[in-house]
């Protein structure tokens, strides 16, 4: 499995975490951290996420920049990772 993280930043609505957390479901990832902020003046919130997949991060990317709220979506690095089953 390759890591990839992943930074958001988007409009602080409540359903844009479950929103995002289903794109990241459906295009087959699998989340492995998350940390999520809230900015100063609290109409944005920042959000590292990690997930793992051996698909390409880039479907993923594409379909998170696609949802309403999300302002950007940052690739910062992948990683690969040995997991046993």
């Amino acid at each position: 499995m390759i890591e990839h993280q992943l930074y958001i930043q988007t409009r602080f609505r409540s359903e844009v975490l479950e929103r995002l957390l289903r794109v990241v479901r459906h295009r087959g990832f699998r989340v492995c951290k998350m940390n999520m902020n809230q900015t100063s003046n609290g109409d944005n919130i920042n959000i590292h996420l990690t997930v793992s997949s051996e698909r390409p991060v880039n479907l993923l990317s594409s379909q998170l920049t696609k949802l309403a709220d999300v302002n950007s979506v940052e690739i910062l690095n992948q990683t690969s990772q040995q997991i046993r089953a």
